[in-house]
């Protein structure tokens, strides 16, 4: 071997040597986390199955689970997380000013969003996709039959904008009538001010379930007329901070691929799966040191809310009131798009 080549072959030996073996250090948002000693996680103002309180302030739901899985990998304790209520047209104001450290709030990743607000976003947590629904004694089949119809939506969302693309390319002259908060777009397609109801298929069958009198007097029609990948968000400027909540996602991913559930994490430790031992954080390999954290950060995401197929059969799934099937939001594996990078 010449003696160029070999000086470059040792010098690409010692750059990988470099990166396995550097520790993370924590960035400025990172640092606050754990001196303050609690995430601030901004959620839903209410909306069922994703984030919600009740009527003792409890919270639950898909994002309330992402925040309290954060918690639990950075501080050791999944209640360590204040929730803050934020409207559509609020969400990003508050992350960018630093009034919230996270975002998880049935939030649609896009370009826009991703590439001109000072955000990233870590994933997806939900696979969705914007759908209209109608009063079953309307015998409306097809949103492609509303025709001048009114259509409650809320301002500052995806939602809005998709609608006004949807009429305009369909030619049906849908006319929105806009509310502020999810809550008053409610109120006014239960009370009958408008004709149709239009956001994410999950939000209206979250709605259905919990905002109607009674939930088969109304129908969500077939089409879906956008596509609304889900996920959390973090401000921009602490690498550290998003590789974390990046990694806590995958990680709830992986832990049912490989069938590490709540129940059973600890006693997963025994397990002789190379994979399974990375994410329980048994045997000598350690993956949290990258991270800023310890072995188990992993293990306590999965203790503190179950791996992702638990968090949907808990929160939205068949069995729930919003009964949602799994389709897209299944693993890769049974035929969905969750499908999370290998956690080594």
């Amino acid at each position: 071997m010449k003696l160029k080549s070999m000086k470059l072959v040792l010098a690409a030996a010692a750059a990988a040597t470099t990166l396995v073996s550097l520790p993370a250090h924590a960035g400025k948002d990172l640092d606050a986390i754990k001196k303050r000693g609690e995430l601030i996680c901004g959620v839903n103002t209410g909306l069922a199955g994703f984030s919600a309180a009740d009527s003792q302030g409890k919270w639950s739901g898909m994002d309330v689970d992402v925040c309290r899985a954060v918690a639990a990998a950075i501080l050791s304790d999944a209640n360590k997380v204040r929730f803050v209520p934020l409207t559509a047209q609020q969400r990003f104001t508050a992350l960018q000013s630093g009034e919230i450290d996270m975002l998880a709030r049935n939030t649609t990743w896009t370009l826009t969003r991703d590439a001109s607000l000072g955000l990233s976003f870590t994933g997806v947590n939900f696979y969705d996709g914007q759908a209209f629904m109608v009063p079953k004694k309307l015998n409306v089949k097809s949103a492609k039959s509303l025709k001048g119809a009114t259509v409650c939506v809320q301002s500052g969302t995806t939602t809005e904008l998709n609608l006004s693309d949807y009429s305009r390319a369909n030619k049906l002259d849908l006319k929105p009538i806009v509310f502020e908060k999810v809550e008053a777009a409610t109120a006014a397609y239960v009370a009958g001010r408008c004709q149709a109801y239009t956001t994410d298929a999950s939000g209206l069958a979250s709605i259905r379930a919990k905002e109607t009198t009674n939930p088969a007097d109304h129908v969500i029609l077939p089409e879906l007329v956008s596509k609304e990948p889900l996920g959390p968000v973090v401000r921009r400027g602490d690498d550290d901070f998003f590789a974390i909540v990046k990694w806590v996602g995958f990680a709830l991913i992986e832990a049912e691929d490989y069938g590490v559930t709540q129940a059973n994490a600890d006693s997963m430790k025994s397990s002789t799966n190379p994979n399974i031992m990375r994410l329980v954080g048994a045997g000598t390999e350690d993956t949290g040191k990258f991270l800023g954290l310890d072995k188990e950060w992993a293990l306590r995401a999965i203790k503190a809310v179950g791996n992702y197929g638990e968090q949907f059969e808990r929160h939205v799934g068949p069995k729930t009131a919003i009964g949602l099937p799994r389709g897209m939001n299944n693993l890769w594996s049974n035929g969905g798009l969750m499908y999370a990078p290998p956690v080594r």
